[in-house]
């Protein structure tokens, strides 16, 4: 998800961002709204969040979050990107003060940070080999092929998932940033790359060798299918924050506007749709299937 190499240039500035910030004390809305500034992480994943070649933040996260901020009366957002394992630890260490990289809303989390309500809904997906040579189409399929490997992303989901579904932890390559999965896949090194259907598709656009599975089997967990929630993330004391965006992307997400935001990133009508249908009390309280 966060990966410097896809836009070298930008390496330095951004680490100089992480270092400046680095010390800094989480603030609360008031301070916030009075300094005109608030640092908001992203874990570099294009559709949800990241930074585009010229270093402006965009995807579904941050351009929600910017409309937020203006209703706000906060001017200047101050971008930081980090890998997506560190997005909650950067949190808790104040860090950054909120996170717009559409973070799945699960109960384990939720006992480490505080959510907004759903700004998003996105369902799963596989990244293989160009022509599918292992025939790979659900993450059933590592179940019950014990000789398969997938590659999962450090801190994502996906290991509950395919945990759940009875695939072994031997049988999963974890990788420490999203980019790393075209070389994981390509090469060998795993079979598949198990991620959100957007981020498979979007690392399929890069390489031709590899593609995004067609006719992927949604994982169906307690007897639902997975679904994921994603919303803007922020640490534990932060709840006057949260209110405050809450109350805004309530209203933002009745305009046709946010709507065009999301399905100009890629989400389909179901995504848009879906994120209505759960609330982040339900979320937190549910296992991974709801």
């Amino acid at each position: 998800m966060s990966n410097h190499g896809l836009y070298p240039g930008l390496a330095a500035a951004l680490a100089l961002g992480m270092t400046f910030t680095g010390s800094a004390q989480a603030a609360s809305l008031a301070e916030i709204q009075e300094s005109g500034t608030i640092r908001i992480a992203v874990a570099n994943e294009i559709p949800y969040g990241y930074i585009d070649p010229t270093g402006e933040a965009k995807g579904a996260g941050p351009d929600v979050a910017k409309h937020i901020m203006d209703q706000l009366g906060v001017d200047n957002i101050e971008w930081i990107t980090t890998d997506f394992s560190g997005l909650i630890p950067g949190l808790q260490a104040d860090r950054f003060d909120m996170v717009a990289a559409e973070m799945a809303i699960l109960p384990q989390r939720c006992e480490k940070v505080i959510y907004s309500e759903p700004n998003s809904s996105y369902g799963e997906g596989l990244l293989v080999k160009s022509g599918n040579p292992m025939d790979i189409h659900a993450y059933t399929d590592f179940a019950e092929n014990k000789e398969l490997k997938v590659a999962i992303m450090a801190g994502a989901d996906q290991l509950e998932m395919l945990q759940a579904l009875g695939v072994d932890e031997s049988q999963m390559v974890t990788l420490s940033s999203n980019s790393d999965a075209i070389s994981s896949v390509s090469t060998g090194r795993s079979d598949a790359y198990a991620a959100t259907s957007l981020t498979a598709g979007n690392l399929a656009s890069k390489s031709d060798k590899v593609e995004s599975v067609s006719g992927f089997e949604d994982p169906v967990i307690s007897g639902e299918p997975v679904r994921s929630w994603g919303g803007f993330v922020f640490p534990q004391g932060a709840e006057d924050l949260r209110d405050a965006v809450n109350k805004e992307l309530a209203a933002y997400k009745e305009t046709d506007d946010w709507a065009d935001t999301l399905m100009g990133y890629g989400f389909s009508d179901a995504d848009v749709k879906g994120s209505m249908q759960r609330t982040t009390e339900d979320l937190c309280a549910k296992s991974i299937a709801g």
